[in-house]
C-alpha cells in the first residue's frame, strides 16, 4: 500500500473532515422552496383537516411553506402512481400512506406498486377511531343484535363506508365471515356521504371513522361498537369487537411517504419537522376534534410496521377471497 507524503496526507485528511457527506450536504440545503403534501381525500375530511393543521405548524421548523393538495378517488389510492413514477425523489412532494394503499396490491391481478420497494417512509402519524353506528331510532340496540339480523335476513342489512376495500369494509367482511352474517356493503366516495345516507334512512348503519361521533353525542345516532383495541375515552360505554367476542381490531393508522430514493438527510429534516408539529398543542386540538389517536413512528419503524401490516393484509384478502378487479 503506497504511503502519502506527510503534507499530502494531512491535506487529504483535512479535506475529508471538511467535506460533508451527500446526506448531510443535501439536508443542509433542504428545503429551498415549498414542500407539497398530497392528501387522497376530499377537502374537509378528517385526514385533510389533520394534515392541514400539520402544514400550518411545520414551516416553523422547516422554514418553508407546506402546500396541501387534494386528489381524492379510488378509495384514497389515486395519487400513488403519480407519486412514485412521476415525482422526483427530492423530498419536495410527499403523499399520505394508509391501509388501502398497503392492501390494494393484494386485491388486484396486476399490482401497480410494492410497499417494500416503491416508497421512502418519512413518519407515522395518527389513526382513526373506527366503529359502527346506526340512527337513534333504529331497532338494533347492540352490535350483536345487528349481526343476528344480518344472519336472519341475509343481504338485507346494509352498511356504508368511504369506499371499496377500505379498512371498515374489510373488517365488516371479516366479521361476516366469522359470524355467518351477510351484510350488504354500500360504498361512497367519502365518510360524510355515507353518514348522510344513514341519517336519511337509505342505509342501516355506517362503518367508518368517527364522522358519526357528533351525532352520537347529540342523540341522533347510536354507536354499536368500536374497532379499537380498547375502549375510547370519549365513548366509554361503547364496547370493542374483542369485548363482543370477535377477535379483530383496527385503527387504520397513516403517515407520510415519498417516492423511493429520497436522501436520508432530507428524510431526517422532514421527519423532525413533522414530528414537532404532530405534538404541537394546535394540532393536538385538531386530533381531539376528530378522535384521532397518535400512532407516531420514526422513519425506519414506520417502514417496518408497514411491511408487517402488508403481510397481515395479504393473508386477510386471501382468506376472504376478495378481488376488486
Amino acid at each position: 500500500m503506497p504511503v502519502l507524503p506527510r503534507r499530502a496526507a494531512i491535506g487529504a485528511l483535512a479535506a475529508t473532515l471538511a467535506a460533508p457527506s451527500t446526506s448531510r450536504g443535501q439536508a443542509a440545503r433542504f428545503p429551498a422552496h415549498p414542500v407539497r403534501v398530497i392528501v387522497p381525500w376530499s377537502a374537509g375530511s378528517s385526514s385533510d383537516v389533520q394534515i392541514r393543521s400539520l402544514a400550518d405548524v411545520v414551516p416553523r421548523t422547516l422554514g418553508q411553506p407546506v402546500i396541501v393538495e387534494n386528489r381524492p378517488g379510488a378509495s384514497g389510492t389515486l395519487h400513488v402512481v403519480p407519486l412514485i413514477r412521476e415525482t422526483r425523489p427530492d423530498g419536495y412532494t410527499l403523499g399520505q400512506m394508509h391501509l388501502s394503499i398497503i392492501r390494494r396490491p393484494y386485491l388486484v391481478r396486476t399490482p401497480q406498486w410494492d410497499v417494500a420497494t416503491d416508497f421512502t417512509y418519512v413518519i407515522g402519524l395518527v389513526g382513526w377511531v373506527i366503529g359502527v353506528a346506526v340512527r337513534a331510532d333504529s331497532p338494533w340496540q347492540t352490535f350483536p343484535e345487528f349481526v343476528e339480523a344480518a344472519k336472519r335476513e341475509p343481504g338485507h342489512r346494509t352498511y356504508s363506508t368511504s369506499g371499496i376495500a377500505t379498512t371498515p369494509h374489510l373488517i365488516m367482511e371479516d366479521i361476516g365471515a366469522r359470524t355467518g352474517a351477510q351484510f350488504t356493503h354500500v360504498p361512497f366516495r367519502g365518510s360524510s356521504e355515507g353518514l348522510t345516507a344513514v341519517l336519511g334512512g337509505q342505509v342501516d348503519a355506517i362503518a367508518d371513522a368517527s364522522v358519526w361521533a357528533p351525532h352520537v353525542q347529540e342523540g341522533r345516532m347510536r354507536a354499536l361498537c368500536l374497532f379499537m383495541p380498547e375502549r375510547f375515552p370519549r365513548f366509554p360505554a361503547v364496547p370493542t369487537l374483542r369485548e363482543l367476542g370477535i377477535d379483530l381490531s383496527a385503527t387504520s393508522a397513516y403517515g407520510l411517504v415519498g417516492p423511493r430514493g429520497i436522501d436520508p438527510g432530507t428524510v431526517r429534516v422532514l421527519h423532525d419537522a413533522f414530528k414537532a408539529a404532530l405534538f404541537d398543542p394546535a394540532t393536538e386540538r385538531v386530533r381531539a376534534q376528530f378522535d384521532m389517536p397518535v400512532v407516531y413512528l420514526d422513519s425506519e419503524a414506520y417502514r417496518e410496521a408497514t411491511l408487517r401490516q402488508a403481510e397481515y393484509e395479504r393473508a386477510l384478502v386471501q382468506r376472504l377471497g376478495l378481488r376488486i378487479e
